[in-house]
């Protein structure tokens, strides 16, 4: 292992002695963890080696950082243009001929590296049916091949994966072979899991054979991976100028030309190097990440940087206007001018877990719209609702199923049959957790189309053909069960006790 790089601690630094200790015991324990990889595989070794360089600097991060908290005082409004009406950006004309010209320049990477844990799904989240017997990874490839189709153009499609989801998706990519997109992989980072009470590595050996000792350290790696991969390089030198980067699982994210030309013909002044979608913050908003003048820069501020005495003021949407969609557009050559430089400077995300032993470890991690103080001129653009579009629940997955939308070619457009362009605010119970479960419990997707709000509890099933209307609440309290009938029409209703309907 190469030797290390002396690490600077502040001089009055309070624990300074401790922390030393800690670094030094850190780097001992993972060239312990270096030694262990296989000696016939260099390339094995030298990701080992890029790896845990990058995990000794965030974690002397961790130790050097006072606190994760942000400076409240030094939170400033937003100057002016700092967040353009997505209106005053999308009136420019987009020729075909505009239009092609403007995909010549453009990579579409997806972040790939979730699981589907969270809905009892194994494997990666973007192999997951979410409409049509389509995956997301399938709407993505469908998207990206309507726009070469449509303008003869040759936008890449490139997928960073973590080491929980890179073998699965690998195999998958097969069926698209005869698809007209290129598409590229490359893996993010993986960083040992850290003792909570030791503050050293869990792991034993580098091997896969206890994947809960290492975990993808956030969206905050794409920088690094993706240069590291190569594949930013490789772009460049292709022609290829900006990069749209996007949560696979949001189906709202997809390529938009005003953006775009925005990036790439600025109406006045200097080009913006970096874009954030953000979008308009409601009370399902709160937890999410905004937009705010820090230092006289924009910068991300996320709840987990917000103290305890700030976090309901943190939460206003009155305050606090906008919030993250993750949807970002950079320039490529800004991009590696920052990462060759080692000047991308991301607040450190201390993410604690329980395992299932009981152990209590943390996760150091980043997020990729921190890196927004670093890029030049970089804006946030107030984008429509419909962009926003994540599958982060079933809640989700009822919507995005169902009538309230229609597809064409991968895209996701609300149905222009609903009288409001508004989501329904939906929330099932635990019943309804898993996607198995969840399937099993609808016959089919009821009609939704006239839906503001759905709150079911319980043992509940659909039958066939329902129709949900205004506001409908199904509670079935704990031993009983509610099956709502074949072409039942629910409106403004209140379902409760023991609704059971037999066939004879």
């Amino acid at each position: 292992m190469a030797a290390a790089t002396t690490m600077q601690w502040a001089p009055h630094d309070y624990q300074l002695l401790a922390k030393q200790d800690a670094y030094r015991a850190m780097e001992a324990e993972l060239k312990k963890l270096f030694d262990t990889a296989p000696q016939d595989d260099p390339a094995k070794k030298e990701t080992l080696q890029k790896d845990f360089e990058g995990f000794k600097k965030l974690f002397t991060r961790f130790l050097q950082e006072k606190s994760p908290h942000i400076n409240w005082e030094k939170i400033q409004p937003l100057r002016e243009g700092a967040v353009l009406p997505y209106a005053d950006i999308s009136q420019r004309e987009l020729t075909p001929e505009i239009c092609s010209n403007l995909l010549s320049k453009l990579v579409v990477l997806k972040l790939n590296g979730g699981l589907g844990t969270s809905m009892g799904c194994k494997g990666p989240k973007s192999l997951i049916s979410v409409r049509s017997g389509l995956t997301f990874l399938d709407l993505t490839v469908q998207q990206i091949e309507d726009l070469n189709r449509r303008y003869n153009s040759e936008v890449p499609l490139v997928l960073m994966n973590s080491f929980n989801t890179d073998e699965d998706t690998e195999k998958i990519l097969r069926k698209y072979k005869s698809c007209q997109v290129k598409i590229f992989t490359f893996n993010q980072s993986r960083y040992p899991r850290i003792n909570k009470e030791s503050l050293l590595p869990i792991a034993t050996d580098v091997s896969d054979s206890n994947l809960e000792a290492w975990y993808p350290p956030g969206h905050g790696d794409t920088y690094k991976a993706f240069a590291e991969s190569g594949l930013l390089e490789q772009f460049i030198k292709e022609g290829k100028e900006f990069v749209f980067v996007s949560n696979i699982d949001n189906l709202g994210a997809t390529v938009d030309f005003s953006i775009l030309n925005h990036m790439v013909n600025p109406p006045n002044g200097p080009m913006s190097e970096y874009v954030m979608e953000v979008t308009d913050k409601t009370r399902a908003d709160v937890k999410g990440g905004t937009l705010v003048g820090y230092e006289d820069k924009l910068r991300l501020l996320e709840i987990a940087q917000v103290h305890k005495d700030h976090v309901d003021e943190f939460k206003s949407v009155t305050k606090f206007k906008f919030f993250n969609t993750n949807n970002l557009w950079m320039k490529l050559s800004a991009m590696k001018r920052l990462v060759d430089k080692n000047e991308l400077d991301m607040e450190v995300i201390v993410n604690n877990k329980t395992l299932g032993d009981g152990l209590g470890v943390i996760q150091l991690e980043t997020a990729v719209g921190a890196a927004i103080k670093n890029f030049d001129n970089a804006i946030g653009v107030n984008v429509p609702r419909s962009r926003f579009l994540p599958v982060k629940k079933t809640s989700d997955l009822l919507l995005v199923m169902s009538n309230l939308y229609d597809m064409d070619n991968g895209f996701l457009d609300m149905s222009a049959k609903r009288q409001f362009k508004t989501v329904p605010l939906v929330k099932l119970g635990s019943h309804f957790e898993k996607v198995q479960e969840f399937l099993r419990r609808f016959e089919n997707i009821p009609d939704m189309l006239e839906l503001d709000h759905l709150t079911v509890s319980g043992d509940v099933t659909f039958g066939k053909d329902v129709s949900l209307k205004g506001t409908v609440i199904i509670v079935a309290e704990h031993g009983n069960r509610i099956n709502i009938p074949p072409g039942a029409v629910l409106e403004n209703k209140i379902v409760s006790g023991n609704l059971r309907i037999l066939d004879h």
